[in-house]
């Protein structure tokens, strides 16, 4: 197919083998100098830290899957974020998309 069919979740794609898929990187799971940090969201306006280890692993999991349903290829978005919008600050994104980079992903 030439369209984007569905939205998916991890739920949703785990098991498949899809041939190509785009995965929009959220805020919930964040790159800095420090490593990753976990975040949920939660009463529809902030982002709370995750601190317990097996929810953490939780999280790594679900990106896991989403990056790994891919046959031929894939394309990564990582928001630029608004600095308007609190709950989509740049600074929540600028992290991970530099570190994507530092990995040798192309932008397109």
């Amino acid at each position: 197919s030439l369209f984007l069919e569905d939205a998916a979740s991890e739920f949703d794609v785990q098991g498949l083998e899809l041939d190509w898929t785009c995965v929009v990187w959220d805020g919930d799971l964040r790159y800095d100098e420090n490593g990753w940090r976990f975040f949920e969201f939660n009463g529809g306006c902030k982002w709370n830290n995750i601190k317990k280890a097996d929810r953490q692993a939780y999280q790594l999991n679900a990106y896991r899957v989403l990056l790994t349903r891919a046959r031929q290829g894939m394309v990564i978005c990582v928001p630029e974020g608004n600095p308007k919008d609190t709950t989509r600050l740049p600074m929540f994104y600028d992290g991970t998309y530099k570190y994507l980079k530092s990995l040798g992903f192309e932008e397109i």
